[in-house]
């Protein structure tokens, strides 16, 4: 038999928090809230990852607005990856509707409107401050992965990149990357062969073909300058708010690629950047990764390595990583086993799929004496989900159905003159937003063949003066010879010597 008072206590005593917290809303049972069962998340464990799942409108995105306004509150940068565009409502404040009202009414919890510090981003040609990074930063190995290379195109990869070390070519973007892959095999074939060996020109064109393929998807946007700084994403504000960096993915929902790509980008910049954080009372950096899927569904099994390891790593550098999506399958079981708070709201049995993927999600989530898991999630309403995170001492907490609070900003999209006001007051804008395209492997090795063809063309026509001179001396040489040799005729001749003698007899006589 239910009994609504140790109910009560052991949920609250699960979210028991001595310091500072999220306040994410109140537990249900039956329907019934239980303002006294306060869900509360400890700050100090929001980087030890999180999940937010659920079917299409039960309320995902509200929950991600929730945690992100609440972390800049406590000072806490956010960056949001937004793909379906709906997130810019967090620059202004809730209008407070009545329903709001209500639903703070039940959880007796004071509703609050207000706004977040907000900085819009774009990767591609959504307007924003723009994202870039160098082909040099990215590595051959990252960018090995991304492009899913054989260990022998891999190994080709890396002496390309050696020899723009040696040889000060900077790679800032893939015409520089492409530009180095032609001259390997072509131009600079003898001078590659010398010093690295034989490049084969048919693993050079399968990286080619490669990097069209990236580039089809939008990548040349990305690589190149100005290289954004991963620490412009901790900005305060002047009374100590993090800003929420909103990421707009509008328009490369159907390029994952360019999606993956970037957040292996970012995640290993923030890695390698980030000094070691160890436990702290609050992460410096959480981030939302919306739909999820997009970056696992098309990855290959080194990119999937390569995602698992930073999972695992990056909680130490004080960066916390938060996965929104439909169903918890869509995320491998190696990474979701590294998540310590999860949010699921409802899902759908329409097909016998559907309830084989409830089962499977029931199963990830503690057993509880008060919940039958697989048939809550089917039940629970718009704004409502079971929770389960880590306490202070990281252990899991109690699962908790739990009605949630309502944001405090707008549920809603800005207007197009709002989201240009925001992008256009922008402290990043200049700086990044200035298209830099300085001197580098493309425009080095084109003017360096260049001298070479001018130098072969010297050598050729030198060649050719050369060949005249010798043809022409060769005839005066040949004409001369000629004369010499008849005046000699002459000289000789019997007609000419008895002339010459008949002259002299005539003198002496």
């Amino acid at each position: 038999m239910f009994n609504k008072q140790h109910f009560t206590e052991d949920i609250t005593s699960g979210y028991q928090t001595k310091g500072d917290y999220i306040y994410l809303g109140a537990a249900m049972h039956d329907g019934e809230v239980y303002p006294d069962a306060a869900v509360k998340i400890p700050l100090k464990t929001l980087n030890r990852h999180g999940l937010i799942a659920g079917a299409t409108g039960t309320g995902k995105s509200k929950t991600l607005q929730i945690l992100a306004e609440n972390l800049s509150k406590k000072g806490v940068a956010v960056l949001l990856m937004d793909v379906k565009g709906d997130m810019s409502g967090l620059a202004k404040p809730s209008a407070g509707e009545t329903f709001i009202q209500a639903r703070h009414d039940k959880l007796k919890f004071p509703f609050e409107a207000s706004a977040s510090p907000v900085e819009i981003l774009s990767l591609s040609e959504e307007k924003g401050v723009r994202l870039r990074a160098t082909a040099s930063e990215f590595g051959p190995v990252l960018l090995s992965r991304i492009l899913e290379l054989s260990p022998a195109q891999s190994g080709i990869l890396s002496v390309i990149f050696k020899y723009c070390d040696d040889n000060h070519l900077p790679l800032l973007d893939l015409k520089d990357l492409k530009k180095i892959l032609q001259y390997s095999t072509e131009d600079g074939k003898e001078e590659f062969e010398k010093s690295y060996g034989r490049i084969s020109s048919a693993s050079t064109g399968a990286i080619l073909r490669k990097i069209v393929a990236l580039e089809q998807q939008g990548a040349d946007l990305f690589f190149g300058e100005r290289s954004f700084e991963v620490e412009d994403l901790l900005r305060k504000t002047s009374d100590g708010h993090g800003y929420i960096n909103i990421l707009r993915l509008t328009d490369i929902q159907d390029r994952p690629k360019l999606f993956s790509t970037f957040m292996l980008s970012l995640l290993a910049e923030v890695y390698n950047s980030f000094p070691e954080q160890g436990d702290s009372d609050k992460p410096k950096l959480v981030l939302f990764i919306d739909e999820a899927h997009l970056i696992f569904d098309q990855a290959s099994d080194a990119l999937l390595n390569q995602i698992e390891s930073i999972v695992k790593l990056i909680r130490s550098k004080g960066v916390g990583l938060f996965f929104v999506t439909q169903n918890p399958a869509d995320v491998p079981a190696d990474v979701l086993g590294q998540l310590g708070l999860k949010i699921q709201h409802a899902l759908r049995a329409f097909t016998a799929k559907d309830r084989k993927a409830i089962k499977l999600a029931a199963e990830n989530y503690p057993i509880s004496e008060y919940y039958d898991t697989k048939n809550e999630l089917t039940t629970l309403g718009i704004g409502e989900a079971l929770v389960t995170a880590l306490d202070e001492k990281g252990r899991p907490t109690p699962l908790a159905a739990t009605m949630l609070r309502a944001p405090m900003s707008r549920m809603d999209i800005l207007s197009s003159e709002e989201l240009q006001e925001l992008i256009e007051s922008s402290a990043l804008k200049e700086k990044y937003n200035q298209q830099i395209d300085r001197e580098s492997a493309y425009e080095i090795l084109t003017q360096k063949i260049e001298r070479a063809d001018q130098e072969r063309a010297r050598e050729k026509a030198a060649e050719e003066r050369k060949k005249i001179r010798k043809t022409t001396s060769g005839r005066r040489s040949r004409s001369g010879d000629g004369s010499q040799k008849a005046v000699i005729k002459v000289l000789t001749s019997a007609t000419f010597i008895r002339g010459v003698m008949g002259v002299l007899n005539k003198l002496l006589k």
